[in-house]
């Protein structure tokens, strides 16, 4: 982990990124096909805000396992566990270092977790911003 000086703004930015891109990747058609894009983006959108939430507190992390780490230690009220999101990482890790294909039902479960879970940590996240 590497410290910095806190960044509201950089945290701002990182922030609507995840929201622009989440907004997009539940727009898509849930496919095989198009399973492993979603699944990616899905995991990138959390990552992001685990990343916003280390800068708003200036650090930097070398790795996904942190910001994820970060995430899940918020305490927000979801309709389903936060601690999912580590499940993503390793999925995501799966489908881009061997190859897996994720079957339609994991894609659909990995939007039911974004569905549930995104919105919540994301007005959370930009409370602790505002203080």
């Amino acid at each position: 982990m590497r410290y910095k000086r806190p960044d509201r703004k950089n945290a701002s930015s990182i922030i609507d990124a995840a929201e622009r891109d989440m907004k997009f990747t539940l727009s898509m058609n849930a496919t095989e096909e198009a399973g492993t894009t979603i699944v990616r983006n899905i995991y990138e959108c959390f990552r992001m805000l685990g990343d916003a939430l280390l800068v708003m507190k200036g650090m930097e992390s070398e790795d996904h396992i942190a910001p994820i780490k970060e995430l899940t230690k918020v305490k927000v009220q979801t309709d389903r566990p936060v601690n999912l999101i580590d499940n993503l990482r390793r999925l995501r890790h799966n489908i881009n270092y061997y190859g897996y294909k994720p079957k339609l039902q994991e894609v659909q479960d990995v939007i039911s977790i974004a569905e549930t879970t995104f919105q919540p940590l994301l007005r959370s996240i930009r409370d602790k911003l505002k203080d």
